[in-house]
């Protein structure tokens, strides 16, 4: 096993990382894994595993179908993980997003079932929310966050916000918001030195104001999932800090939804502590791509098909 438990970080990523296929290779070759995917469509009420598996890509990436596929998947990996080694306990957890649910459901903050309900009405809500307000989030290579957050607040006005959602690693960061304030952050981007500015195939602005309409009803939904204190630390997405309590669990899901996931902090953060192997759990090398911009020196692993629980022995 080429992990230590007091130097690794499981990660759990985002949407963006959706692809179909997604678990389908683990699902057949682990029952761990299998029984996650078969609770998960009785829990919804319909074969999520075949959407997963066969697509269409359209369906997948309806954002209320995307979240549920991601977490699915990267819960079946961890439970796999953790039947094949049970002795490997990860010194800390993060996820990106939506990846931090998985994170907190790794541990043991919730239920799979409450999560799974939990993550399938986050999805609900963001859609009507990206209906009710519509927005747009860019991409931005090459500015550092000061000056994107001067950018943004030059380009905002009262009913038009724009703001700094994802801070992923130096030199990529992407911004959210109402699609007029977002174009003018775009031109400021680039007339402030930006390489590029990427706009993202998404009508729903993540992590910015656009989502006031539904976070009184995301609070109460927070509210409602019975939560217990972590048995792993998670590192947080609001505050880029370590998190053990349900109090501070409850407190991160609610103000992630309008607020800056700061995932170069977090990787930092778990650097600092000594951490230099990361593993991504479930879909896709996306978080792994951004470790490497920000703690160079350490090594990642995907965990998300057989092939990579056969490369970790």
């Amino acid at each position: 096993m080429k992990l230590n438990s007091n130097t690794t970080a499981f990660l759990f990523p985002g949407q963006g990382s959706q692809t179909v296929g997604m678990g389908k290779e683990l699902a057949e070759q682990f029952p761990a894994a299998k029984q996650v995917f078969d609770e998960a469509d009785a829990i919804l009420g319909f074969s999520i595993s075949t959407l997963m598996w066969n697509g269409p890509e359209a369906d997948l990436n309806d954002t209320v179908n995307t979240q549920p596929a991601l977490f699915i998947h990267s819960i079946a990996a961890f439970q796999t993980f953790t039947r094949l080694h049970p002795g490997l306990k990860p010194a800390a957890l993060a996820g990106h997003s939506l990846g931090e649910l998985s994170a907190l459901c790794a541990a043991d903050a919730f239920s799979f079932a409450g999560g799974l309900r939990l993550v399938r009405k986050r999805g609900e809500l963001m859609k009507r929310a990206g209906e009710l307000a519509p927005g747009g989030m860019v991409a931005i290579l090459g500015l550092d966050i000061p000056t994107l957050d001067k950018v943004c607040a030059e380009a905002s006005a009262s009913e038009e916000l724009v703001q700094v959602a994802n801070d992923n690693c130096p030199g990529q960061v992407v911004i959210s918001g109402a699609k007029a304030a977002v174009e003018r952050a775009m031109a400021g981007a680039k007339a402030a030195g930006a390489k590029r500015a990427l706009p993202l195939a998404v009508s729903i602005a993540a992590h910015s104001p656009l989502m006031a309409s539904i976070q009184e009803e995301w609070n109460q939904a927070v509210d409602a999932v019975a939560m217990n204190d972590l048995n792993i630390p998670v590192v947080g997405n609001v505050h880029a800090a370590l998190m053990k309590t349900a109090e501070e669990a409850r407190a991160d899901l609610k103000a992630q939804m309008q607020s800056r996931v700061k995932w170069t902090d977090s990787v930092r953060l778990m650097s600092g502590m000594g951490i230099n192997a990361f593993v991504e759990v479930g879909t896709g090398t996306v978080l792994g791509g951004l470790v490497k911009r920000i703690a160079a020196d350490a090594a990642n692993y995907p965990l998300g098909n057989p092939q990579d629980f056969a490369a970790l022995e």
